[in-house]
């Protein structure tokens, strides 16, 4: 492992990477705190440092991603930007929300997760919908995040040809029209 210079940040970023790849290829039990520290060429005893636990690791790489995803634009092009990251990324940058969809069930750092980003995508998706009815826009805006995690699912797990070879542009455009007939809005 070759000796990085002394940067908190720089091992702090390097940490995040590595765990971001590691936890979207091998899920969370799949990934060790060993492979992440080798990966990010840094002493394991930096992650607990930086991170308290591997659960704390693993929540602000998976979250933070996602959340990055969530605020880097106006609401009313959340789909839009949200199937992009779905569709883009390789081994470095990992598809959005493969790390959580692999780690469906394992452990309670996973549901926190998920519950984090079901909460935050769920809300943002609810307040684009149109109508007075709070319980059915939550409903319609669950349906669109069940769909946007199918087609992650599809993509990186499972692979499909049709998904996995599709432009993403086309993707964004299918999905977005769907989304706003569903939701009742002008999200494109």
């Amino acid at each position: 492992m070759p000796a990085r210079p002394r940067d908190s940040a720089a091992t702090r970023a390097a940490l995040l990477a590595a765990a971001r790849e590691l936890f979207a290829s091998g899920g969370y039990d799949g990934t060790t705190v060993r492979a992440i520290a080798e990966r990010a060429g840094v002493n394991q005893a930096l992650l607990f440092r930086h991170f308290g636990s591997k659960d704390g690791l693993f929540t602000e790489a998976v979250t933070g991603q996602a959340l990055e995803v969530l605020h880097d634009g106006p609401a009313t092009d959340l789909v839009p930007r949200t199937v992009r990251a779905i569709m883009t990324g390789d081994d470095v940058q990992s598809p959005l929300f493969l790390s959580a969809l692999r780690s469906a069930g394992n452990s309670d750092a996973a549901q926190t997760v998920r519950e984090e980003l079901r909460a935050a995508f769920g809300g943002a998706l609810a307040e684009l919908a149109e109508g007075e009815d709070r319980a059915d826009a939550e409903l319609r805006a669950e349906l669109t995040l069940a769909w946007l995690l199918g087609i992650a699912l599809l993509r990186t797990v499972l692979r499909t040809e049709a998904v996995a070879a599709a432009d993403p542009e086309a993707v964004v455009a299918h999905v977005s029209a769907a989304v706003d007939t569903l939701l009742g809005t002008g999200t494109r």
